[in-house]
């Protein structure tokens, strides 16, 4: 079946049902070829409890950029020995990380968004290519309602640069939903979102916000909106080219 077929195919299927039944189909149809990415966030963390309860050994992983929060590694600790699952740790390439900082500073990514955005391809990029390599799909807790450069998003959609399928389960969850879930099933969750912190990077790249400012606002703040993204996703057009969330 060719990418676009699937790509509606599985929106015919999957389009108003519960994200435990698409994730159930997904684990069955895809079996080893598909992961989820986990970057610990609060979606992600209620994707992990959904998990557990198909299917313990279902590919998990995230990125640990080197830049990451103490709160972040204590939230992976607390949360494998919650569901009894393996989450898959990947690193940036040492080496790319030395002539990286040697050459242009520690903090480079303050001094432009060239900068910064070849730090996230060093650090998160680069390790999201190893971690998908083999997969046929991938599951994101992305969500529509998490920034202005994510409201086109699709339930599945068609990864150009990965060259896979990529599927967004809690597409229309909203920040209500997400937290209502979270407590209602006692998920663990990252101590810094009760201290302003609603989406959670890098350590340096990363603030509480103030009320009113949306959702990733704490994220690269220095930037302008339509920059803040790392570019582990990507939008792809039917022409096959994609372009950075």
């Amino acid at each position: 079946m060719h990418k676009n077929e699937l790509v509606h195919s599985l929106n015919e299927i999957l389009g108003g049902q519960s994200p435990e039944y698409i994730l159930a189909y997904l684990l069955r149809e895809f079996g080893d070829k598909i992961g989820f990415s986990s970057s610990l966030g609060a979606e992600d963390q209620v994707i992990t409890a959904m998990l557990s309860g198909i299917d313990k050994k279902a590919y998990l992983f995230t990125l640990d950029t080197g830049r990451m929060f103490p709160e972040t590694y204590e939230l992976l600790y607390r949360t494998t020995n919650r569901y009894g699952m393996s989450i898959q740790v990947y690193y940036p390439e040492a080496g790319h990380v030395e002539e990286m900082v040697n050459s242009k500073g520690i903090n480079l990514f303050y001094e432009s968004v060239e900068n910064r955005k070849a730090c996230c391809n060093i650090r998160k990029i680069e390790p999201l290519r190893r971690a998908l390599q083999g997969l046929d799909a991938w599951i994101t807790g992305l969500r529509r309602q998490q920034s202005v450069t994510r409201n086109e998003m699709q339930l599945v959609e068609w990864d150009a640069t990965h060259g896979l399928i990529k599927v967004n389960p809690l597409i229309d969850w909203t920040d209500t939903m997400v937290w209502e879930y979270i407590h209602r099933n006692a998920i663990p969750y990252n101590k810094l979102h009760d201290q302003g912190f609603p989406s959670i990077g890098c350590q340096p790249c990363t603030r509480a916000i103030q009320p009113g400012e949306s959702i990733r606002s704490g994220r690269w703040w220095w930037e302008e909106p339509q920059s803040k993204e790392c570019g582990l996703h990507s939008k792809s057009s039917p022409d096959g080219t994609s372009s950075g969330y």
